[in-house]
């Protein structure tokens, strides 16, 4: 690759590092110059650009961080579609993240180029939480490069996110003559809280005296019951492999694979096995509920990762838990939030007339669906979900068009004033914890679902891009993303408008995705255009 300032006459094919103004607006950084574009910046008497150019040995941003994402992503991980460079992981579902961090380190050294960032090693992660990010620095990476890196990679996934396994657990907790009963209700509260936490269920506690004999026989008999882990929450704290609650576990015939672990608080607890099942001696500390090693077992146990002694002693890097003020991140604040997958929803306006087709055009078969049909199953092939349909015109004819699709209809009684009161009705029904919409069009067959996942790719409030637009030969097109900060806007519209007449308030917060087929500016009003129609390139 070559990178550096060039002549507006030779960069036909160039990336543009930096945006450029010309008379007509602005080509922004990343856009790559077609022919027209060289002609407009000389039109714009603009002589020197400064942008890269691509070598055939190079492997563009965005594929080259596909390639990779793939590559790492394992079970539970759900890959986002590129952009600048960047694709993302996200966890599907709830669980516990598991990194191959010594592969994530070799590969970070492989070239400046490269990079990925993931996750702590066993963090808890809800569902859509990101769980790694991989981001190619400059334009494009050198392929030798990047075959270097899949090979560190290998054939295994270096992420994967390990669901929890709604286990059912059995509770033993210990009773000396001086124990109160106030106690004994706060360990099993505290117990039963955490369990519930990582989906799972405390089935039966036990209550017994703090002696070998008592205590082995419940470990036993709730061992018989099916239950897994076996929980024992001592009157007294555990110092000695001899002392009761690892002698009782033996007697049981388990076996106590560690004693103690390197982080505080915590360091008193007992890990051991009975034919398959965990058995766990719990710290005092467990009582309150506050974070301690006693948490890092549980959830690897309740996510059904085997734990071994040594991995209870590599708990120690960053074991010192009782320094630490609030968790996961002290430095933005109790209330901060894991950065997650945006839940980007689908409405796809069905409620015109076709005054201009003489009939309703959504019915008109194309490749022996009806088009509405062939633009529902494009949305629905993307991510975005859930997927509404507005109907008004011909409601009935349009939703037995769409049988058996997974679709919700919104029925849009104020069709005939204009394409601004079926917009509203959609928005309206969206879920209330929908981050943005895909506004797609029923006469725009041609769009498809990858179209709807480069723009979904795109959507980032964070870096002010709420408002994501298709382009095709300098041409914006539909469909279109909105980020929910402007549905109160989209809402106030009136009339045949949507809510592109808003684009020019808000220009600044405009992502124009380039695509290369012209799918997004393709709809059908009139019987000639539609006897044009080709098969979606």
């Amino acid at each position: 690759m070559k990178f550096g300032e060039i002549a507006v006459g030779a960069a036909e094919g160039a990336i543009l590092a930096h945006s450029v103004k010309h008379k007509s607006g602005m080509f922004k950084k990343g856009r790559r110059l077609s022919a027209a574009d060289i002609a407009l910046l000389e039109e714009s008497e603009v002589a020197r650009i400064f942008a890269a150019q691509l070598s055939e040995d190079d492997v563009p941003e965005d594929r080259a961080a596909e390639i990779v994402a793939k590559a790492i992503a394992g079970e539970g991980t759900v890959l986002q579609a590129p952009f600048t460079g960047r694709a993302n992981l996200h966890a599907k579902g709830r669980g516990l993240v598991v990194i191959d961090q010594d592969r994530v380190k070799t590969f970070n050294r492989v070239h400046e180029s490269l990079t990925l960032a993931t996750a702590g090693p066993f963090e808890i992660v809800e569902d859509r939480q990101m769980v790694a990010t991989v981001k190619v620095i400059p334009f494009a990476v050198p392929r030798e490069v990047l075959e270097e890196g899949l090979s560190v990679i290998g054939a295994d996934p270096l992420i994967r996110v390990e669901n929890f396994k709604h286990r059912k657990a059995g509770l033993i907790i210990t009773r000396l003559p001086q124990t109160k009963p106030s106690l004994i209700a706060k360990s099993e509260d505290a117990i039963r809280e955490r369990i519930a936490d990582l989906e799972g269920e405390l089935i039966e506690t036990l209550v017994v005296d703090h002696a070998v004999k008592p205590v082995s026989d419940a470990v036993s008999r709730l061992h018989a019951k099916g239950l897994n882990p076996i929980l024992i929450f001592g009157a007294s704290a555990i110092v000695d492999r001899g002392d009761v609650i690892p002698a009782a576990v033996e007697a049981a015939q388990g076996e106590v694979m560690h004693l103690g672990m390197p982080v505080d608080p915590g360091n008193l607890m007992m890990f051991g096995r009975l034919e398959g099942a965990s058995v766990i001696g719990v710290p005092t500390c467990a009582r309150s509920p506050k974070l301690n090693g006693f948490d890092w077992v549980l959830a690897r146990i309740m996510a059904g990762l085997h734990v071994s002694g040594q991995d209870i002693m590599d708990m120690g890097a960053g074991g010192l838990l009782k320094e630490i003020p609030s968790r996961p991140t002290p430095r933005e604040g109790e209330d901060a939030k894991p950065q997650r997958a945006p839940k980007i929803a689908g409405v796809l306006l069905a409620a015109g007339k076709s005054t201009r087709m003489g009939s309703n055009k959504l019915l008109t078969p194309i490749s022996g669906k009806p088009m509405i049909r062939v633009s529902a199953e494009a949305l629905l092939a993307s991510s975005a979900g859930p997927v509404l349909v507005v109907t008004g015109h011909e409601r009935e004819h349009v939703e037995a068009a769409l049988a058996g699709l997974a679709v919700r209809f919104i029925d849009n009684p104020a069709y005939a004033t204009g394409l601004a009161s079926s917009l509203k009705t959609g928005l309206a029904a969206l879920p209330k914890d929908t981050d943005g919409v895909v506004v797609a069009l029923g006469d725009m067959p041609l769009v498809a679902g990858r179209h709807v996942n480069r723009l979904i790719a795109a959507f980032n409030p964070a870096e002010r891009r709420t408002i994501i637009v298709p382009v095709h030969g300098g041409e914006r097109g539909n469909p279109v993303l909105w980020g929910r900060e402007h549905f109160q806007e989209m809402l106030s519209l009136e009339g045949d408008r949507g809510a592109k007449s808003l684009m020019d308030k808000h220009e600044d917060q405009i992502t124009e995705i380039a695509m290369r087929s012209d799918a997004v500016l393709a709809d059908f009003d009139t019987p000639e255009a539609l006897a044009r129609l080709k098969p979606n390139p």
